[in-house]
């Protein structure tokens, strides 16, 4: 691993968070390592233990000192718009949730590598980082989740709640992504696009998953076709079977939207 050059004046511990915060983002939190973080850090494993006590501690640091912030301007900004009895619709809440992030990456205070860790922490599939969400910010998600429910009556609350679970994760990503500049190029049809355009833009693909109409009995019978029609063909190509393969020539089943 390259040696990297650090500012004059920048200690140990922000040295440390500084390297945890690259490899998380990277790497996930399972496959973060303190000797990895003390070689990109340039230190020793007793400064992770004199500062932090383990690597448990050290992520709970860095995750409290970039998402508290965080929830605290969306919580502000939430509160703003529903001043008065007002019930804001389902694309300005995903804009409230999304714009401070948005913001923070652009500020000295959140940085380039914001809007990556916000990605990595909604993504990271580690149950430390989902006992650490659960713990922490359960308050505040269901205070959006309650926001979104008064937004959409019509839908039920479990089927909500998968919903936002895609919805958000999908959005995050884009968000995260590594060639992001290349998909607003890709998005923009290589023209330049402001925060408050982009984040339209980003709001305006995923707001289909929150109120498409939900599957239907049609709908369900031709996936069920599909996955029978798909387990024939998997069993046909099995390597040193001796059957005939009878699908060949065989209709493929559309799937279309109902009418």
């Amino acid at each position: 691993m390259a040696v990297r050059e650090h500012p004059p004046g920048v200690d140990t511990r922000h040295r440390l968070l500084e390297a945890a915060e690259w490899l998380f983002i990277e790497r996930g939190y399972e496959a973060l390592s303190m000797r990895l973080v003390t070689a990109r850090a340039e230190a020793n494993l007793a400064a992770v233990n004199y500062h932090f006590g383990s690597k448990e501690a050290m992520l709970q640091e860095l995750l409290a000192q970039r998402l508290d912030r965080l929830n605290e301007d969306r919580l502000r900004l939430l509160d703003a718009c529903e001043a008065d009895g007002h019930v804001p619709d389902y694309e300005t809440i995903l804009g409230i949730l999304f714009a401070p992030a948005l913001q923070l990456g652009r500020s000295p205070a959140g940085g380039p590598a914001f809007l990556r860790l916000l990605g990595r922490v909604y993504s990271d599939a580690s149950p430390f980082i989902r006992d650490y969400l659960q713990r922490h910010y359960r308050p505040i998600f269901e205070r959006f989740f309650e926001a979104f429910a008064r937004a959409l009556p019509q839908t039920p609350r479990n089927e909500l709640g998968l919903r936002l679970h895609f919805a958000l994760k999908a959005l995050s990503g884009m968000l995260a992504a590594d060639d992001m500049n290349d998909l607003l190029a890709e998005l923009s049809m290589g023209q330049s696009l402001g925060d408050a355009e982009l984040l339209a833009r980003l709001v305006s693909l995923v707001s289909p998953a929150l109120v498409a109409p939900l599957g239907n009995p049609r709908q369900v019978n031709l996936i069920e076709q599909l996955l029978r029609q798909s387990n024939q063909l998997a069993e046909t190509a099995q390597p040193g079977s001796t059957e005939p393969d009878r699908s060949r020539g065989k209709r493929v089943v559309s799937v279309r939207a109902p009418r």
